[in-house]
């Protein structure tokens, strides 16, 4: 898109030159910008949703952690185990947290971006759509560590338990191994 210029005169010899913009290209950057700023909603609805889960699972385990220090001669594999299984969550789920955070940071500097490019007539797709797309790829990887976390917090249920004649630290285990 070509931007014509308006020369201001500072000082005598100085003279600096500003990109002249109008009001429709700054409405058109406001609706350019208006789905990325609704892209930041959702990721702060997701965040919410991830932190909940983290708070979840660090009390879970404080209340075993408690379990095991009152009772440290009587305490079964099966609580720790099940300790190792809520570090393995709150680890996945501490990832999906730092990416969904990345994409959330991302997207601002997109709409800035947008901003800037009109404001001073800087050709700036390539770094903007880079920027898109590491957003994107961000908020991805971190929901795919965020099913990864669903994925063992339900297989970490007992449901099936009597019917696999497991006990619950050999079926803790088997999940560690396999998460």
């Amino acid at each position: 898109m070509g931007y014509a210029h308006r020369t201001l005169a500072v000082g005598a010899e100085n003279v600096m030159v500003l990109p002249s913009t109008n009001i429709g290209s700054i409405a058109q950057v406001i609706q350019l910008s208006v789905a990325p700023v609704f892209l930041l909603a959702g990721v702060g609805a997701t965040l919410n949703v991830l932190v909940g889960r983290l708070v979840r699972i660090v009390e879970r385990a404080r209340i075993t952690e408690a379990q095991i220090k009152e009772n440290p001669e009587q305490s079964s594999q099966e609580l720790v185990e099940r300790l190792e299984v809520l570090a393995t969550r709150a680890k996945l789920i501490s990832r999906a947290i730092t990416l969904s955070v990345v994409c959330a940071v991302l997207v601002p500097i997109v709409v800035v971006s947008l901003f800037v490019s009109v404001l001073l007539g800087v050709n700036l797709e390539v770094p903007i759509a880079v920027v898109f797309i590491s957003a994107m790829l961000s908020l991805a990887t971190g929901l795919v560590y965020f099913l990864r976390e669903v994925f063992v917090a339900t297989a970490a249920l007992g449901f099936r338990l009597a019917q696999t004649g497991q006990t619950e630290a050999q079926r803790l285990s088997r999940l560690l191994k396999n998460s």
